[in-house]
């Protein structure tokens, strides 16, 4: 996919996202994410941290020891901000090709792909993932090592999307939805459940 592509779908996803935000009543923000440990504001926070400075990113890692982790929840549990304000910073991110340093050009797409799930599957709403970005952010999870290694995570299995190409792995064969897929590579338990 060309660049062009990957950030119309960012700037696209960012907008679903910050509409859906608009309909979360105030308390259901406290929902529990299916980032273990993170609630759905958290996760909404992150998803604007993207567009921190420079100086305060790396101010940030030095608090936390550079530990990559550590620094991403502590700086998104606390952020302090309105979901109102939140959901304006996200939707004010349209039409930014800015990415945090050492990260790749698709990294923000697997991002907000994985993320709104994170955030979407609890509070019982529906996010669909174009199937031709959720093969970019499952050829990007598929490779990483760190923070996830889905390939030590799943030896022995075979990923088939069933409604995009894509294909991973050796083993026992699995087929699903690209969004289920993209979901077990980056290790959440809305992923494949033949997987369990």
């Amino acid at each position: 996919m060309d660049s062009d592509t990957i950030w119309r779908h960012v700037d696209d996803q960012r907008a679903r996202l910050a509409d859906l935000f608009d309909t979360v009543e105030a308390h259901r923000w406290d929902t529990p994410s299916l980032c273990e440990g993170w609630t759905v504001r958290d996760v909404a926070a992150h998803l604007t941290h993207s567009h921190m400075a420079k100086p305060r990113m790396a101010l940030e890692a030095v608090r936390s020891g550079f530990r990559f982790n550590a620094m991403v929840y502590r700086v998104a549990v606390q952020d302090n901000r309105t979901p109102h304000q939140i959901t304006e910073a996200l939707r004010g991110m349209r039409g930014s090709r800015r990415r945090p340093p050492g990260t790749a050009e698709c990294d923000p797409l697997m991002d907000v792909l994985v993320h709104g799930q994170d955030i979407a599957v609890p509070l019982g709403l529906e996010l669909s993932m174009p199937p031709d970005a959720a093969v970019v952010a499952a050829r990007r999870l598929w490779g990483m090592r760190f923070p996830l290694n889905p390939r030590r995570r799943l030896r022995g299995i075979e990923l088939a999307a069933t409604d995009a190409d894509f294909r991973v792995g050796d083993g026992r064969r699995v087929e699903a939805p690209i969004r289920d897929i993209v979901m077990t590579l980056a290790g959440r338990p809305a992923g494949i459940s033949a997987l369990r």
